[in-house]
């Protein structure tokens, strides 16, 4: 993995990004990590690199892990509107775009913008719209163990000791998660204008989804793919909220197999 910084510029100013890489040649992936922070799609971005010819950039967005984030970054669709002005000065094509959680919802909102550089855009179990009768966890009210309660399908091989933590461990992840505070908006994780600007979508879009998630349920999920014009919609048994965390030799075929079949460039690798 390599580690590099990019400054975008913005209509609101100039930005810092903090890009991860893994793997060297091969089709390009932007990979958008959830609430949990860069660590949550780490190992799963190395193993996409190792098994499949993939170069994987995964962006920390501004304000996790001890980046900095502006005052005027408050929002999703201005994090969408950086991450297209990434790939301008990456010079990255045929992109293949997957984000899980509010990855997922920024994924969304950048399939939205409608960047010719994209090929296509899986959301994993992402958030971002209001669905009647299926909200979204208030996973903020929820200790750390409470919430792997409800975001894993087996929970017990994910158990967290917060006790185990250093102090330096903590205060990233009390940033991290006043950050998401921040990111989620005034409206719960979700955006009520969202919905509206799916509708125009154009890029071939993936909605995976694992079952046993008890964030966003399933029919959240294939709510999300209706909002978008030929969405495909795909269970993932036996996984819940991070399937490339828990289930991540399921996950991989689907989303590398949906990239290629709707890939602009067939390049020999």
């Amino acid at each position: 993995m390599t580690r590099s910084t990019h400054t975008l510029t913005l209509d609101q100013g100039t930005l810092d990004v903090t890009v991860d890489l893994h793997g060297q040649q091969g089709r390009p992936f932007l990979l958008l990590h959830g609430g949990g922070g860069p660590r949550t799609v780490t190992p799963f971005a190395g193993l996409l690199a190792e098994q499949r010819p993939a170069r994987v950039f995964a962006p920390v967005h501004p304000g996790f892990d001890g980046t900095s984030r502006p005052d005027r970054l408050t929002d999703v669709t201005t994090l969408a509107q950086a991450y297209a002005r990434l790939l301008d000065a990456l010079d990255l094509r045929d992109v293949a775009v997957v984000g899980n959680s509010i990855g997922g919802w920024i994924a969304a909102e950048l399939a939205a913008l409608g960047s010719d550089r994209i090929s296509s855009v899986t959301l994993v179990n992402a958030v971002g719209i209001q669905v009647p009768g299926h909200p979204i966890a208030d996973t903020f009210s929820l200790t750390p163990v409470e919430l792997s309660r409800l975001s894993f399908h087996d929970p017990s091989k994910f158990r967290f000791d917060p006790s185990a933590l250093t102090e330096a461990q903590r205060a990233v992840m009390a940033a991290n998660r006043a950050t998401l505070q921040v990111y989620s908006g005034p409206h719960a994780m979700a955006d009520p204008t969202l919905t509206d600007r799916l509708a125009k979508v154009t890029h071939p879009t993936l909605v995976a989804w694992g079952a046993s998630d008890h964030v966003v349920d399933a029919d959240y999920g294939r709510a999300y793919a209706q909002a978008i014009p030929d969405a495909e919609f795909r269970l993932l048994e036996g996984t819940g909220h991070m399937p490339q965390s828990e289930t991540p030799e399921q996950l991989l075929p689907v989303l590398w197999d949906f990239a290629d079949v709707h890939a602009t460039d067939r390049p020999q690798y």
